[in-house]
């Protein structure tokens, strides 16, 4: 039996909890050797079950859930503490049929659903490729909004390099359908940008406490093949296209490479921002073979990745699902300029083959935090010891959202971390 654990943060200012905390996070991410093993929280709709609220009123209401996470956060003490992601308010506007929030497709307390579709048709690929702008305003949004469903009687925008004389074809665009998407393009953009400033001010506030930003603010892209399937063929669509329409498959994967890069490093740039986030949904274990992960996603995936390093930037993935069979391929990578989160698989394997490459996220899985305090301790132990072993480590649970987690377990383990990731 261990003496009762002492938090040495209890007797330091915010101003100084914040710059210890903020170098933490920089020495694990460069694979540097920090003061001790920083730890990151990401509660989500855990707030919801702490705290006498439904998820919808944390959607809802942003001041109590900032409430909500500024008392979690002073009662975990952790070196970042991150709320909910987004939120359904545009989704209503637009008519999303991609998305289920609570309160939006689910009772007040349900759990965030992607409800995949294939908004995209095997006939499309030649349009997609040809001008994939054209594509998504005139296709893709009126299929996957159902409030943008005019913008498929808009002309082809390539018409404004006429200039002037396009000015007599403004008539086209005075269709009510096409107004009537305008109008909700419009109310979506007024949401978005009433949400930034409270995001800001909610970061600000986080801040004043003491506690770094995590990730709460980064770019957000795909790789290349993901981003073909999640949200445009779906699922069972990209895996026909592997074997019926590959070289398609691969010319517009290239295609929103290119574009999604362009994205990524210009909003950066313009939000001053360093991370960008990449999710991961079809490249691991069970999805596909060596060989078709080979072709189809490693090589796009990996040149993302480049693209972003060589522009100053830190590509943060998550690598969802198992990806022990595919470790040495993310050995190639440069050193010191990514960060892995894994969610499953052996999270020890993956310190071995990939500790000297990347900064490694994750080892604590949220089923853990449902047990007992010794089993928490003696795994957090492990992994401080072992994964945590020289730096460029990050101590979070395997995936984003807490829920589930029992509260006095998740403070065990973060006094364990600070106990026993010392360096």
């Amino acid at each position: 039996m261990s003496q009762i654990f002492q938090d040495p943060d209890c007797e330091k200012s915010p101003e100084q909890l914040l710059a210890e905390r903020a170098n933490r996070f920089a020495d694990a991410y460069a694979l540097k050797q920090p003061d001790r093993i920083p730890v990151s929280l990401m509660l989500g709709h855990m707030l919801a079950e702490m705290f006498p609220v439904t998820r919808q009123e944390l959607y809802d209401n942003p001041a109590k859930a900032q409430e909500c996470l500024e008392k979690a956060a002073l009662y975990f003490n952790a070196d970042a503490v991150m709320g909910l992601v987004g939120g359904p308010a545009v989704s209503k506007i637009l008519g999303d049929q991609m998305t289920k929030w609570p309160g939006y497709g689910l009772d007040e307390n349900g759990s965030f659903q992607f409800n995949e579709k294939e908004f995209m048709k095997p006939e499309d690929y030649d349009a997609f490729i040809a001008d994939p702008s054209d594509f998504a305003l005139r296709k893709y949004m009126p299929r996957a909004f159902n409030e943008l469903q005019g913008l498929a009687y808009m002309p082809n925008l390539a018409m404004w390099n006429f200039g002037f004389y396009n000015t007599w074809n403004l008539g086209a665009y005075a269709n009510p359908a096409v107004l009537a998407a305008f109008e909700a393009l419009y109310k979506a953009i007024q949401a978005s940008a009433a949400s930034f400033p409270v995001m800001m001010e909610g970061f600000q506030r986080m801040a004043g406490l003491g506690f770094a930003p995590g990730l709460s603010l980064a770019i957000v892209i795909e790789a290349p093949f993901d981003f073909m399937s999640d949200t445009l063929r779906g699922m069972r669509g990209i895996m026909l296209d592997m074997h019926k329409r590959p070289d398609k498959l691969m010319a517009a994967m290239e295609k929103n490479l290119q574009f999604q890069l362009d994205f990524a490093i210009n909003s950066a740039k313009a939000m001053h921002i360093k991370e960008v986030f990449i999710p991961l949904h079809r490249g691991s274990d069970g999805f596909m073979s060596i060989p078709q992960f080979e072709k189809f996603y490693w090589p796009q995936l990996k040149a993302m990745q480049l693209g972003l390093i060589e522009a100053g930037l830190t590509p943060v993935v998550f690598y969802e699902g198992v990806w022990d069979q595919r470790l040495d391929y993310l050995a190639e990578l440069p050193k010191g300029k990514s960060v892995g989160m894994f969610q499953n698989g052996d999270i020890f394997k993956v310190k071995k083959v990939v500790g000297d490459v990347m900064c490694i996220q994750g080892g604590m899985p949220v089923s853990m935090l449902t047990t007992s305090a010794d089993e928490v301790r003696a795994w957090t132990k492990r992994l401080c010891e072992e994964v945590g072993r020289d730096g460029g480590f990050v101590m979070s649970t395997n995936i984003g959202d807490m829920e589930g987690a029992k509260p006095e377990l998740v403070k065990v383990w973060v006094d364990a971390t600070k106990e026993y990731g010392q360096y």
